[in-house]
């Protein structure tokens, strides 16, 4: 491979990778430097209406409500690969589940509340990230959402969490509403 082509995939690499871990600890501006104004986020279909915009706000907003719920919240790069302007990034996601974690329906109403149960967990992810003029400008994943609600015990949940987790979503519905 000629050094030509190599720097350009190295940078590709590089702002893949950053893309992903300030999503666990990076600031707005982080997020201003590395996507592209009318970047798209195509996994942001569960998240909150104010996710689901172009750009670096996105970005930042995932990245919040990530956080709120999932204390310790890491992303361990495992591989990176690139071909051309995509770049595909292997990683496993940890952290621990500390605040009420909730997902959205198409039309932005909380479908689903998980008030936090303190568990761990570790999943793995690939995460396609498409880089247009040194600048991140789509996003893809796959995730094991199913292996991390196992583990977080949301599937299979005590009738106590089952419980708790229908209050959390009616509050949480009567706080947004749509």
């Amino acid at each position: 491979m000629n050094s030509d082509r190599s720097t350009p995939s190295a940078d590709a690499k590089s702002i893949a990778v950053r893309s992903i871990e300030f999503v666990a600890a990076g600031g707005r501006e982080d997020f201003d430097a590395i996507i592209h104004p009318e970047a798209l986020n195509h996994e942001t279909k569960t998240e909150p209406p104010h996710t689901r915009v172009p750009g670096p706000a996105s970005w930042h907003a995932t990245a919040l409500w990530l956080r709120q719920p999932f204390a310790d919240l890491h992303f361990e790069i495992r591989n990176v690969v690139a071909d051309g302007d995509l770049v595909a990034v292997e990683v496993t996601m940890s952290g621990r589940h500390v605040g009420l974690f909730l997902n959205f329906d198409e039309s932005g109403a909380v479908a689903g509340a998980f008030p936090p149960t303190g568990r761990s967990f570790a999943v793995a992810q690939s995460h396609w990230v498409r880089i247009e003029n040194g600048l991140v400008i789509e996003h893809w994943a796959t995730r094991d959402d199913l292996g991390m609600a196992e583990q977080l015990g949301w599937l299979e949940p005590s009738p106590a969490y089952l419980t708790r987790m229908l209050w959390a979503k009616r509050r949480a519905r009567k706080a947004r509403p749509v």
